[in-house]
């Protein structure tokens, strides 16, 4: 383990260290219950420290954890909670096969933050907008979580409990992120509305769907920045599994998605808007994931 202390950049005093093993870090933050917290690619953490929004007595970096910057494939892809936003961009694991994860990696802030920035780190800041959770939730997505008590497995749709809250326990973190695997007939998009390109989102969507011949077999749909949580729409889906996707069908999808969420106004956006661009986003998401799965357009 590795102890360093703050070189005063920051207002407030803080011990960095950095432990060797999971095991180890569990202990740690154990050990300093609320006073420590996790840093990955500390692209929100060390902002909101320097803002004096956010505060703690240790910082327990993660970077000697190898293991949990691995992109690898077993039942699904498996993210590690520290794999940056740009490896898994590029990764060939991802590139393609699941497309709406790319898409969200891609438009994910500037190219510094992708670089730096974690999955994970995105997942637990449980921002409603964060960009990477609308496809993590349309493939299904599981947390891995690690604490001083072993390992348990989460949806990640019960995952996020409310703006910057999420299930995890003081000793926990969140080790790897593991998605549902895919067939040959699936395909996926993501699509983002933000105020300038590198902004973070006003309403942003991923759409995955399985195609059984000239029909949809089942399909997610997952939305950001649209309620308190990210969250999946339910009843768009039951518009659509099992059907023959038409034009008419879509618009009413996204009529149901536009009616189930719960956007806010805020300084980037009135909740009205946001109500009728996630039924465009959906309705766009939806054609897109379609012809992706080999299906013809919809017309």
């Amino acid at each position: 383990m590795l102890t360093f202390t703050n070189s005063h950049l920051m207002l407030g005093e803080f011990d960095y260290v950095e432990p060797s093993s999971l095991d180890e870090a569990c202990d740690l933050l154990a050990e300093h219950a609320g006073d420590a917290r996790l840093l990955a690619g500390g692209t929100d953490l060390l902002v909101q420290m320097k803002l004096e929004r956010a505060e703690a007595r240790y910082l327990i970096g993660l970077r000697r954890l190898r293991e949990l910057g691995r992109i690898t494939t077993g039942d699904g892809l498996v993210l590690g909670a520290c794999a940056t936003i740009r490896r898994i961009a590029r990764s060939d694991l991802v590139r393609g096969r699941y497309a709406a994860l790319q898409e969200a990696c891609d438009a994910f802030s500037t190219m510094q933050v992708m670089v730096m920035g974690t999955v994970g780190g995105n997942v637990c800041n449980a921002s409603p907008a964060a960009d990477t959770a609308p496809a993590l939730l349309a493939f299904d997505g599981r947390a891995r979580l690690r604490g001083r008590r072993g390992e348990r497995w989460v949806p990640l749709d019960e995952f996020f409990v409310a703006p910057g809250r999420t299930v995890l326990r003081g000793d926990e973190l969140l080790e790897s992120l593991h998605l549902a695997p895919l067939t040959a007939d699936t395909g996926s998009a993501f699509l983002k509305l933000g105020r300038v390109a590198a902004d973070i989102a006003k309403v942003s969507v991923a759409v995955r769907l399985d195609r059984d011949g000239d029909r949809i077999q089942d399909c997610r749909i997952a939305l950001g920045a649209v309620a308190p949580t990210p969250m999946r729409t339910r009843n768009a889906e039951r518009v659509l599994a099992g059907q023959a996707p038409r034009a008419a069908l879509v618009k009413e999808a996204a009529r149901a998605a536009a009616e189930e969420i719960r956007p806010i106004t805020d300084v980037r956006s009135s909740a009205a808007y946001r109500r009728h661009v996630a039924g465009v986003l959906v309705e766009d998401a939806v054609a897109r994931a379609w012809v992706r799965a080999g299906g013809k357009e919809i017309a």
